[in-house]
């Protein structure tokens, strides 16, 4: 799922994604489906997660642009063209370091997508940018790792996904896509090669000095009118 443009320092990335940057602190994840969505049946949020996941993009990189019944609906791209390069080579062909990321296949089959992977663990994916297959499906409550059940080694999505952004979404958003991913999609076996990354998966590129706090400021701030 991506956005547009943005860097990650130390290695001049350029993303697809404007990455806002505002707060890493306590998250707010809940256990049951009605505390997570109050009043809404389980087709509701996962209508509400097609509508989401249209309405950010997602198939833009993913496949399909902004039609779910489009050939490739969010089934990953794999053709070197729709490869997005990390690093100077962004700028400029052959420099170095240079790495290779793609959108991978979000429909729920067991083998190639996300199938495998619980709500929860899609949660955390877009809340703290963890990658799935190497994060635990718990409750994280602390953003330390190696505290709350943040992995001590953290292993992070590639850039190019504009999880800082998404990070903000609230709680039952972020369910309700998790929710549409796992059951209001048909598997699609596709595999789509890993994304290439340095050895700590990214980890030196989100601290909260470089993408800055989970937390957002409180409304209204010095720059903010209170809608008055």
């Amino acid at each position: 799922m991506l956005h547009r443009t943005k860097r990650v320092s130390g290695y001049a990335v350029v993303s697809i994604v404007v990455i806002t940057a505002a707060a890493f602190t306590m998250p707010r994840g809940k256990e049951s489906e009605a505390d997570r969505t109050p009043g809404l049946h389980q087709q509701d949020i996962i209508v509400k997660g097609r509508m989401l996941v249209t309405s950010h993009a997602c198939g833009d990189c993913h496949g399909g642009g902004d039609n779910p019944a489009a050939e490739g609906w969010l089934v990953g791209k794999m053709t070197p063209q729709q490869e997005f390069m990390i690093g100077p080579c962004a700028f400029e062909p052959g420099a170095q370091p240079c790495f290779r990321t793609r959108a991978r296949n979000l429909t729920p089959d067991n083998t190639t997508g996300l199938g495998r992977f619980s709500e929860r663990q899609i949660f955390n994916a877009l809340r703290y940018g963890l990658r799935p297959g190497e994060t635990a499906d718990v409750e994280i409550t602390s953003t330390i790792p190696g505290q709350g059940n943040f992995p001590a080694a953290p292993k992070y999505l590639a850039p190019p996904m504009p999880w800082p952004s998404w990070r903000h979404m609230p709680d039952e958003d972020l369910w309700a896509i998790a929710a549409y991913l796992k059951r209001g999609l048909k598997p699609v076996r596709n595999q789509v090669e890993d994304s290439e990354g340095p050895p700590d998966f990214w980890a030196s590129e989100y601290t909260v000095e470089k993408i800055g706090p989970l937390e957002t400021p409180a409304f209204p701030t010095a720059r903010e009118t209170g809608g008055k």
